[in-house]
């Protein structure tokens, strides 16, 4: 057993040793001194170490009185910046996919002192989470269990550490359920604890729009809210008959920008188009391709109303994009671009004409042709475009990040043409697909994916290096990976942590530590199981997450009368390889018998129409054209690794 299982770490890091002498133990207060770029970091350890313990803490720069402060009584511990590496040294060309190194560290406890060296604001944030963990699970309390002054003792050890991938991601989906900010930030949190540093909010998509726009109201006041929900998968035909809604003023938003940012993490934001837009067209059906009365979907699945791709609709979500650029200071901003029907472009005269005027081959173009000027946007703005694999074209702008969802082959393909990708494929990271075989797995769809199998997750599998010979001298790069975590079938935070723990943990250790031979059986994985089962999972129940148990679920965990669609992963893998068979192919929508009633009374469509008396938006209804986004190109927060 190395020191990184018998200590539990998680993710593990590249080195742990166990230290000389005693543990270090504080029970009256610490002085924490910190250089200034390193303050955040040294704050929330601050934080939640005065939660949980119940003891004092005081920050201080090395110079500063209060270093003193507490006198003998008072324990000691510093967050300290590294020296910055020579020009032209091998540490500062750094061997990572990103280029140089960031994020590392290096952590050593004795008996007396806590010491914390960090490259950089996010290795100081990384040092601070293996901090908490080394206090053991009673640390991820928010207050002491005890009152007899125990305080914090921490083991003798030394650490060095630094993350394998720069884009640590986890997306969450609100549009198809909202959650509330309260809940979002608790999810912000478990990322952080696990050394992911990248959140991409899901704010809209066909079932809701959750983000406040002060330009377009009815946006939230109409797109905002569903009449009622399907229950499991969409060929059911079952819904709930209960209304559901819910969205974030852009208060909010800042909130949740803010509260990551003090925990190294970077919130994405994404407004999903040209599909994926029901809600939009609900509120405002001139958008729309068909240009008639339009409710908000309650139903899951790919829909076929996709947005008209002309100049006006351009410019209304041109107007959108000021607005989230003001709100959020990520320097990336997702817009989408997955599963685009392009059914009732290629059946619309003045479409196909547009297709035609612009010089592209037919109305399927549009697609691409649609993004990219959006793209053209984000980037004017100083900002990075994120699209899914769908929108990666040869017109795509090379500034874009491509998340590739369907399989692994587009991403490689996009790093071939100077992209830089992140690797999200369905077949590994998606967590809304079940667990396992278990008989009361609640709503079972997609792949079976057991911690095991997310923890043996390779971006760049053999197959695909050698079908894409020299990716590591292409010009684009390989910056991350992504877990995905959809809610079509997750309608409460509950179901949130089922779906997503402990499954993020074995996800965490691939975007962090080292690569390793993770298979299912294997030494790694088996060391993984252990830690997890024996040392990290108590840190999950001391933080409240309602995890899978890894034996299959509680009995209030099933969820009878909500039918699942497996999914066939062998089949599916023989079928198609790394390829990919998810997505939206041409004749396959389920929107078909919905196509069908439309064109026989197109004023009625399937679900219930808009109530006449939407809430109010709290806030005006016609302000004035946003001005230029007040906030910099550049994020605030270093915790993006490098990859801006």
């Amino acid at each position: 057993m190395t020191t990184a299982d018998h200590l539990g770490l998680v993710p593990a890091p590249v080195r742990a040793e166990p230290g000389s002498g005693a543990p270090f133990v504080a029970r009256e207060g610490i002085v924490i001194t910190v250089d200034e770029a390193l303050r955040p970091a040294a704050r929330w350890w601050a934080g939640v170490v005065s939660a949980a313990h119940g003891i004092e803490t005081v920050l201080a720069g090395s110079a500063d009185p209060a270093a003193g402060a507490g006198g003998a009584r008072w324990s000691r511990a510093a967050f300290r910046l590294a020296p910055a590496p020579a020009p032209g040294s091998a540490e500062q060309a750094g061997t990572g996919p990103a280029g140089p190194r960031t994020g590392g560290y290096r952590l050593r406890v004795s008996e007396s002192e806590v010491d914390v060296e960090a490259d950089d604001l996010p290795g100081a944030f990384a040092a601070a989470q293996t901090l908490r963990q080394l206090a053991g699970p009673d640390a991820f309390r928010r207050a002491p269990l005890r009152t007899d002054r125990s305080g914090l003792t921490l083991p003798a050890v030394e650490v060095s550490d630094s993350p394998r991938f720069a884009w640590r991601g986890m997306l969450l989906d609100v549009a198809r359920h909202f959650m509330p900010v309260h809940d979002v930030l608790r999810l912000v949190e478990l990322a952080a604890a696990h050394k992911l540093n990248v959140l991409q909010l899901h704010l809209t998509d066909d079932q809701g729009w959750r983000m406040q726009v002060l330009r377009y109201p009815l946006l939230t006041a109409v797109g905002g809210w569903r009449t009622e929900t399907g229950v499991g998968t969409w060929r059911s035909d079952r819904t709930d008959g209960q209304p559901h809604g819910g969205w974030y003023t852009q208060d909010d938003l800042r909130e949740i920008v803010a509260y990551a940012r003090e925990r190294g993490v970077v919130v994405v934001p994404e407004i999903d188009v040209p599909g994926h837009v029901e809600a939009a067209v609900a509120a405002y059906p001139e958008l729309g391709t068909r240009k008639q009365p339009h409710t908000v979907r309650t139903t899951w699945g790919v829909s076929t109303e996709v947005l008209d791709p002309s100049d006006e609709t351009l410019e209304f979500f041109r107007h959108v994009l000021d607005e989230v650029l003001d709100v959020f200071d990520s320097p990336w901003v997702a817009l989408g671009g997955d599963e685009v029907p392009t059914t009732l472009w290629l059946e619309n005269p003045a479409i196909v004409e547009r297709a035609e005027a612009l010089g592209l081959p037919d109305a399927r173009h549009l697609h691409g042709w649609f993004v990219d000027r959006l793209c053209e946007h984000v980037i004017a703005a100083g900002r990075r475009p994120v699209v899914w694999d769908e929108a990666f074209t040869p017109t795509l702008p090379v500034e874009t990040v491509v998340t590739a969802w369907r399989g692994i082959s587009v991403g490689a393909a996009a790093i071939e043409a100077g992209h830089d990708v992140v690797m999200a494929p369905e077949q590994v990271v998606y967590l809304d697909h079940r667990a396992g075989e278990h008989p009361d797995e609640p709503t079972p769809v997609g792949f079976v994916r057991t911690v095991a199998d997310v923890y043996a997750f390779d971006p760049l599998p053999g197959a695909v290096r050698t079908a894409h010979p020299g990716l590591d001298e292409a010009p684009g790069r390989l910056v991350g990976v992504q877990a995905q975590v959809w809610t079509e079938h997750l309608d409460s935070p509950r179901r949130v942590d089922f779906a997503t723990f402990p499954r993020l943990a074995a996800f965490a250790e691939v975007a962090w530590s080292p690569e390793a031979d993770r298979v299912p059986g294997s030494p790694a994985s088996e060391a993984f199981l252990e830690r997890l089962r024996t040392v990290h999972l108590p840190r999950l129940d001391a933080a409240g997450v309602e995890y899978r148990p890894l034996d299959g679920p509680l009995p209030w965990q099933a969820r009878p009368g909500a039918p699942g669609f497996p999914r066939d992963l062998a089949a599916e893998m023989a079928a198609a390889g790394w390829d990919g068979a998810g997505g939206w192919h041409e004749g396959d929508s389920q929107d078909d018998v919905r196509e069908a009633a439309l064109s026989e009374t197109p004023a009625t469509p399937a679900t219930p129409a808009t109530p006449a008396t939407p809430a109010t938006p709290a806030t005006p209804a016609t302000p004035a054209t946003p001005a230029t986004p007040a906030t910099p190109a550049t994020p605030a927060t270093p915790a993006t690794d490098g990859l801006a």
